[in-house]
């Protein structure tokens, strides 16, 4: 079982969608040798150095935490039914709400509009706010999504410039 990375007033809390099955199996978030999550924040200056995914809990020596929209493990995330993400939402919200990071990256344009309910979703931050954290919704570091590994890092690296600016 694949448990959040979590604790109060973090700078930044990334959210995947739900686990593949290749994550599931080693018990560690992002674990598929082809996300590229690790190297996407390592890139974007989150982490000094690259952590692989068996280190996942000194994300919370960075001021960094990691969860998730769905616990159930699929092959693809369209595998996901709306209700399952909605739920994945309303939990979400609470979860930020008792630890209020500043931050909420929500990996994915399609699993957040369809977790939040909101239409047209732009990338980067959103006008959604839950308590004092800020919603940012960030390429999804998946294989299988088409950005490239600099566009990744790109995005995430407006976030970490972002927060920095605020310390």
């Amino acid at each position: 079982m694949i448990t959040d990375i979590l604790a109060p007033n973090l700078r930044v809390v990334f959210c995947g969608i739900n686990p593949g099955l290749s994550t599931a199996h080693h018990g560690y978030h992002f674990a598929n040798a082809n996300n590229r999550f690790w190297k996407a924040i390592h890139l974007a200056s989150f982490t000094e150095r690259l952590l692989a995914p068996e280190e996942e809990q000194h994300l919370l020596d960075t001021g960094c935490g990691i969860t998730m929209l769905v616990e159930r493990p699929t092959v693809e995330a369209s595998e996901l039914a709306r209700n399952e993400l909605r739920a994945g939402g309303e939990a979400l919200k609470e979860k930020m709400l008792q630890y209020q990071p500043q931050a909420l990256a929500i990996l994915g344009k399609q699993a957040f509009s369809s977790a939040f309910g909101i239409r047209k979703v732009p990338w980067g931050r959103q006008e959604l706010m839950l308590g004092k954290t800020e919603v940012w919704v960030l390429p999804n570091p998946s294989g299988l999504n088409r950005a490239t590994l600099e566009q990744l890092v790109e995005s995430y690296r407006e976030l970490f410039l972002v927060l920095n600016s605020r310390q």
